[in-house]
């Protein structure tokens, strides 16, 4: 294996990362400014206001998205790493 293929599988790996987890940071970056605006507009400074909505809320996107997640994986695994590892 050549640098080039190497640095190439390394490159749509950190693509596929950043693929699968973009859906539950958006959904945690949302639920967080949905919060704080609330928590902004009537004075109420509990933690665990912040920690719960947004554990909540990435559960289920993580549950909604978990088909995605795997068949993505799935697919890069079958695919590139044992193709190259196949290939030689």
């Amino acid at each position: 294996m050549n640098e080039a293929l190497f640095y190439d599988i390394l490159r749509q790996g950190m693509w596929i990362s950043v693929m699968i987890a973009t859906p539950i940071l958006a959904v945690a970056l949302v639920a967080g400014l949905t919060v704080g605006l609330f928590q902004a507009l009537t004075s109420i400074q509990e933690m665990t206001l912040t920690f719960v909505p947004k554990l909540a809320a990435i559960i289920v996107v993580f549950w909604a998205s978990m088909g995605f997640m795997t068949e993505t994986l799935v697919s890069f695994f079958h695919d590139t790493i044992v193709a190259t590892i196949a290939g030689g």
